[in-house]
């Protein structure tokens, strides 16, 4: 686990998860949440989500670039 960890550290893997979660995640926020954006009426249950939609991408590149750089 710890293996797993330090490479998920790596500066180039945090920075490649950060790009695919910036650009995957906006995505999905104008999709899922768009409409009360532009509306201007976000909940603070819609402020988590969109968190949560920018952490789920980072963590799925983080966890594929880690697996395709470890063994």
């Amino acid at each position: 686990m710890s293996d797993f960890l330090q490479l998920a550290w790596r500066a180039d893997v945090r920075q490649r998860a950060l790009k695919v979660a910036g650009v995957v995640g906006t995505i999905l926020v104008a999709i899922n949440q768009g409409d009360a954006i532009l509306a201007g009426s976000l909940s603070t249950t819609q402020l988590l989500q969109i968190g949560l939609t920018y952490c789920v991408p980072y963590c799925v590149s983080s966890y594929s670039s880690v697996k395709a750089i470890g063994p």
